[in-house]
């Protein structure tokens, strides 16, 4: 008997888990950043009957000026809490929407200063995060609790249910940083990415501009009380204690250089009390002379106790970094088969394109990590490290040497000045130090992986990562010939990197005809099977649709920012490119199954739920000032039509496709071209006859 009602409550509990709805309450899907979703109301047989079915805009199209909006980056990725589907504006507006209707049920605005302000990396929001308060009685005031975080250094606590500030949060709902120095510029120092709470503790990183300066802003990691505001703790990267075992690989530098912030996203484990960082590299980011030594726990992923702000461990994917090879994404914690025992791993993907994996308890790689000797030869003053470590289970997912047989150009000429660009630089692959000559970097800083991150499948055990693959140049100067250089190339990234002896110029390797200098695709989402280490498909992400004179759209890929998410359901769903596009691709064979049309470029992480019943994939499209694309403002929800909802339409499948705009422009100008000639033909016979 006892038996049987075993039996009844474990089926009554596994129904009630099989069909509820899924969500999605953290900025990553779960703490630990998986970016799966339970959700299979999608698949890869009728995901091209996906329509959009609401739009949001936050208004900033229309209230902000043109030259505003060219300094934003709309990144945020939404979540799920409750009832309400919470996002922020590139200016820091947290709003919630109605998941099914995209209908908005309230709004604050932090009104943070815009004029004259010129964030280091644009106005943006990836996200905010939310608490529950398990003590607190039902009905109370900010019982739960949405965190954020703001552009001008600020941390937010509103009330779920109105979004009004939760008044014994702080000082009137919020708490103000302290930069620890003065600013160069405002806008030096921002926080972009999504709070973090673990237990009752609210964990905050920080953006810093780059290259200014040796000493620069910290790259502290502060904590506070979730419900009261006031500071838990903080965690400098770089040790300041000359005690500290890690200063010892510093030199002099661990007194005064900044940086080796936490500028992407975190990820924690709530069972075990810890939080997980990616650091970045120390200031400046390609000179390291004042800084020798490895720089531990720059350029780390770093496992800290989330009530107390102690280290547990720490592992260093970069030593000494010259190359601005920072840890740009999220560490992914996953549940994996390692020789036939399960083993939970942290997963941190890097801009060089290398996958790291883990032992989320000490840190230990779970596969090899060779350490491999590097180039050597720095500018004077540089202590370069000899070896860097290489994971050697998952091959690379972007390549890592450019060589002058790999120049590509649509004609000879300019295939030619890229060959001649190549071989005139410094150029034996990666972690070549930065040189006077000019040194070439493959993949660049913007990736190989970028603050995207990767995606991974925990029942299937695939991860899937989207690169960019371009070549940056970097040179190094007098830094006495700043004033000189600066003026000189007015379109180009010139700095200082006041305090060394070194300033940077940094651009990317184009052709006459500005197109990278590398052989396409400049694009690519890969599917890798974490068990075995092998690469099971590659596709091209992206065409040339938005970039291209007549909208001419080649499937070369393109630079990507922004992840992907997986689904039971079998789809991989990925914005991220430079053409107006939501893509989905099949999740076993990477065939690209459907796009649909945005307003403006999704360089964000698309995030799927289901709500009564049915199942929506939200993105943001916002363009992103930096790169040149038309800025935006909406958040677009896409599923399935339902029985009152319009059918895909022939422009839908057609014309709101890559290339479709194309055949629209050569249309029109074939059309007007008849016209033209047929004017000029009957204007010429008119005249015959006249003349006759």
């Amino acid at each position: 008997m006892a038996r049987a009602i075993l039996v009844a409550l474990i089926s009554i509990v596994w129904s009630a888990s099989a069909f509820a709805d899924a969500g999605w309450p953290y900025y990553g899907g779960d703490e630990g950043g998986l970016r799966y979703s339970t959700a299979s109301q999608i698949t890869p047989e009728n995901v091209d009957d996906l329509i959009p079915i609401w739009t949001y805009s936050t208004g900033d199209l229309k209230l902000r000026d043109p030259k505003t909006m060219r300094r934003t980056s709309m990144q945020v990725t939404p979540i799920l809490v409750g009832d309400k589907l919470l996002a922020c504006s590139s200016f820091n507006e947290v709003y919630a929407l109605d998941p099914g209707t995209g209908k908005e049920i309230w709004r604050f605005d932090p009104k943070i200063p815009t004029e004259k302000i010129f964030p280091a990396n644009k106005f943006n929001c990836r996200g905010v995060a939310s608490w529950h308060d398990a003590v607190a009685a039902e009905g109370a005031v900010c019982r739960d609790r949405v965190l954020a975080a703001t552009n001008d250094a600020r941390v937010l606590a509103l009330d779920l249910a109105t979004g009004k500030p939760c008044a014994d949060f702080g000082a009137d709902g919020e708490v103000k940083l302290d930069k620890g120095m003065e600013l160069k510029w405002p806008g030096e120092f921002q926080i972009t990415s999504a709070p973090v709470v673990v237990g009752d503790v609210v964990i905050v990183g920080s953006s810093i501009g780059d290259n200014a300066r040796v000493v620069a802003p910290h790259g502290t990691v502060r904590a506070f009380d979730v419900r009261t505001g006031a500071a838990k703790w903080s965690w400098d990267p770089v040790p300041r204690d000359a005690a500290d075992p890690a200063a010892a690989s510093w030199g002099e530098g661990y007194k005064n250089v900044g940086h080796a912030n936490v500028w992407a996203p975190m990820s924690s484990d709530a069972k075990r009390g810890l939080v997980f960082l990616p650091t970045s590299s120390p200031s400046p980011d390609f000179f390291g002379g004042l800084r020798p030594g490895d720089n531990k726990h720059a350029n780390s992923v770093v496992a800290l106790k989330a009530e107390t702000g102690e280290l547990a461990w720490a592992f260093q994917t970069v030593h000494h970094d010259v190359w601005d090879y920072d840890l740009p994404a999220q560490p992914t914690l996953a549940t994996i088969d390692v020789d036939g025992v399960k083993r939970d791993v942290v997963v941190q993907p890097t801009k060089q394109g290398f996958v790291f994996v883990l032992d989320r308890d000490t840190g230990v790689p779970v596969f090899p990590v060779e350490e491999r000797p590097v180039p050597q030869g720095g500018v004077a003053g540089e202590v370069l490290s000899p070896t860097q470590p290489y994971p050697s289970h998952i091959p690379a997912l972007a390549p890592q040497k450019l060589s002058v047989d790999d120049a590509y150009g649509f004609t000879p000429w300019d295939e030619g000045a890229c060959r001649e660009a190549i071989a005139s630089a410094r150029n034996e692959g990666l972690y070549t130090p930065p040189s006077e000559k000019g040194t070439i970097m493959f993949p660049m800083t913007g990736g190989g992986i970028n603050w995207g991150g990767i995606t991974i499948d925990p029942v299937k055990q695939v991860l899937y990562a989207n690169t960019t693959r371009g070549p940056h140049l970097i040179t190094l100067f007098p830094s006495e010939k700043f004033d000189e250089l600066d003026a000189k190339y007015p379109e180009k990234e010139v700095s200082k990197q006041e305090g060394a002896p070194w300033g940077m110029i940094r651009e990317i390797l184009f052709s006459p005809l500005g197109l990278p200098c590398n052989r396409p695709p400049w694009g690519v989402l890969a599917a890798v099977d974490l068990k075995t280490g092998k690469i099971s498909w590659e596709s091209t992400l992206g065409t040339t649709e938005e970039l291209a004179p007549l909208n001419i759209t080649m499937a070369t890929g393109t630079p990507t920012l922004g992840g992907s998410v997986v689904t039971a359901g079998g789809v991989v769903f990925i914005g991220a490119t430079m053409d107006k596009y939501l893509r989905a691709f099949d999740a076993a064979s990477g065939a690209e199954l459907w796009q649909g049309r945005l307003p403006a470029t999704g360089f964000a992480t698309p995030m799927t739920y289901e709500w009564k019943g049915r199942q929506f994939v939200v993105i943001a499209a916002g363009g992103h000032g930096q790169l040149g694309t038309e800025p935006g403002d909406s958040l677009v929800a896409f599923a399935l039509a339902g029985p009152n909802d319009p059918k895909p339409t022939w422009w839908s499948r057609k014309i709101d496709r890559p290339g479709g705009r194309m055949w629209i422009n050569f249309g029109l100008i074939f059309v007007g071209t008849l016209v033209v000639v047929g004017g000029l033909w009957w204007l010429i016979k008119r005249l015959w006859r006249a003349r006759r």
